[in-house]
């Protein structure tokens, strides 16, 4: 019986890990078209603000409506993710967002415009609490680290390609038919992931009765400092990623394209650094000191940034170092959320803790645009360099209990 009982795992072994391996390459797809979808909108800014006879300032509307709905329901979608099945919610995320696009490129208005940023809103709130939940369920726990690299990792690549998608896009199509077949991307994708049979993550024992058992808390003090981190972290690098080359210019008197050059190193390295903290996060377990210590590195070649005007090698250098140590951080930082969660609690942990990314995309542009305003570029930089020592100091308080003992 023994034997009979060992044949039937060995088979089974490989089964699961196709499984695995398909249901990682199908939920980091559907991450990758919520970032391409978060650019969809800049990226026409030239042809709405044509089509529509509008300012920026109209046009700007939009994206802090984006900002401020997926802020607001990433929490209550993690509570739906939880309830009524991880896959079923980000099957109607994906939908919701493409049909909005679809639609917009249909019947463009102003108003039409406000109405697709509101849906793009609410559908990216979905990604996060879903991807998290789904992986957390079904990624062998050996290598979980490493999956929420390639999942982040596919989310980089979504914002990477999407401005030179939607200019082939327009400059073969134009820009009405451009957001429609942008936006089919979005069902086309729920469409794939019906067919790879993604699993559904299985009901907790607390739910098995319909919800009536006592819920876990998820406000607990951790959580909320993770939210906290998690903003800190969006701070840390939105401001060097959004307006770094008009401070390299402005303030340091590089070109545009040494500039550009500088930033496309810190970028792309960010993304080889994910890919690589995975398989650090797989290989440690006190996950928040590789926050800290990445972190106190970057905090010294930033600093070096603001105060000395570096030769444009030595400048790009020092950029992509800062980068791939800002990727690196990121499947650890998920993993502390993971830790942190309590049982069949992992969408709205993560739906909480996601919060803290969207009001950095809130408060971001104000500050960093307050900053080049007030003609301190430097500062940009320097800002920096200040949410990155928040971090550090937070980075000591984010390991879960279970953790550390």
């Amino acid at each position: 019986m023994a034997d009979v009982l060992t044949a039937s795992q060995q088979t089974e072994l490989p089964t699961r890990a196709a499984s695995s391996v398909r249901t990682l390459v199908l939920v980091s797809l559907a991450h990758w078209v919520s970032h391409f979808h978060m650019l969809v909108l800049p990226m026409l800014f030239p042809f709405l603000k044509e089509q529509l006879g509008v300012g920026y300032v109209e046009l700007g509307l939009p994206l802090t409506l984006f900002a401020v709905v997926s802020a607001l329901t990433q929490a209550p979608v993690g509570y739906l993710v939880d309830h009524a099945g991880a896959r079923r919610i980000l099957l109607l995320g994906l939908t919701l967002g493409g049909l909005s696009l679809v639609a917009l490129g249909l019947y463009l208005s102003y108003a039409s415009l406000i109405v697709a940023a509101v849906l793009l809103g609410l559908a990216n709130a979905v990604y996060h609490p879903s991807d998290y939940a789904l992986l957390s369920a079904h990624m062998e726990e050996k290598r979980m680290g490493r999956a929420f690299g390639v999942h982040t990792f596919s989310g980089y690549l979504g914002s990477a390609v999407a401005p030179a998608i939607m200019a082939a896009l327009v400059a073969t199509i134009g820009g009405f038919a451009a957001l429609i077949v942008a936006g089919l991307v979005g069902p086309i994708t729920a469409l794939l992931l019906l067919l790879g049979n993604v699993p559904e993550v299985p009901p907790h024992p607390h739910h098995a009765d319909g919800g009536k058992a006592k819920q876990p808390n998820l406000l607990t003090p951790l959580l909320i400092l993770l939210t906290f981190f998690f903003m800190l972290l969006s701070l840390s690098n939105s401001g060097i990623s959004s307006f770094g080359v008009v401070a390299l210019m402005s303030g340091y008197g590089i070109s545009f394209s040494s500039a550009n050059v500088a930033l496309t190193a810190f970028l792309g390295a960010s993304a080889v650094g994910v890919l690589a903290g995975g398989y650090l996060a797989d290989r440690i377990r006190h996950h928040n000191l590789v926050a800290a210590v990445a972190y106190a590195i970057n905090t010294v070649l930033v600093l070096a940034i603001t105060f000395f005007t570096l030769p444009t090698v030595l400048l790009t250098a020092v950029m992509l170092l800062a980068g791939f140590l800002s990727g690196v951080i990121a499947p650890s930082r998920d993993m502390l959320v993971r830790n942190a969660a309590p049982p069949g609690a992992a969408g709205r942990a993560f739906g909480i803790v996601s919060t803290g990314f969207n009001f950095a995309g809130v408060v971001s542009p104000l500050l960093f645009g307050w900053i080049m305003d007030m003609n301190a570029p430097r500062w940009v930089f320097g800002a920096s360099v200040v949410f990155m020592v928040l971090t550090i100091v937070l980075a000591f308080f984010t390991e879960p209990k279970k953790a550390k003992a």
